[in-house]
């Protein structure tokens, strides 16, 4: 994987592309996501198309699919890294609720990459909302 960052505006203001054009924008104040605001969404983003693979695969296909998340770190230390992290699966009833827990977990212990790259100490809880 090979990506460009460049900064484009003051303060912080960056975009970051691949080689194939796709941009992401990000910086530290309020127009923009944060680099921790990116990090959470890619946990979630790479833990969905999981949850949502493993699921196609038991024949199961959600209509509505969202994902909550609840993302703490300690702001009086530096760094400060997320300390919890918790997600709230919205999973519509079609779709029963053993085989979202196995897929959930699935993605967590064993194929989300973003969740194998960050700290183990990192507490990731879930629950699941089924309407």
């Amino acid at each position: 994987m090979k990506l460009i960052l460049n900064k484009i505006g003051d303060p912080y203001k960056m975009i970051l592309e691949d080689t194939s054009g796709k941009t992401c924008i990000m910086d530290s104040g309020e127009q923009e996501m944060s680099p921790m605001q990116l990090l959470a969404g890619a946990l979630v983003g790479c833990m969905s198309i999981d949850v949502l693979h493993i699921l196609r695969k038991q024949k199961e296909d959600p209509s509505t699919y969202k994902v909550e998340i609840d993302a703490y770190k300690n702001p009086d230390v530096v760094p400060s890294p997320f300390e919890k992290i918790h997600l709230l699966f919205h999973v519509d009833k079609s779709v029963p609720l053993k085989k979202i827990e196995r897929a959930i977990n699935l993605s967590l212990d064993k194929y989300c990459s973003v969740r194998a790259s960050l700290d183990k100490e990192i507490e990731i809880s879930y629950e699941i909302n089924q309407f």
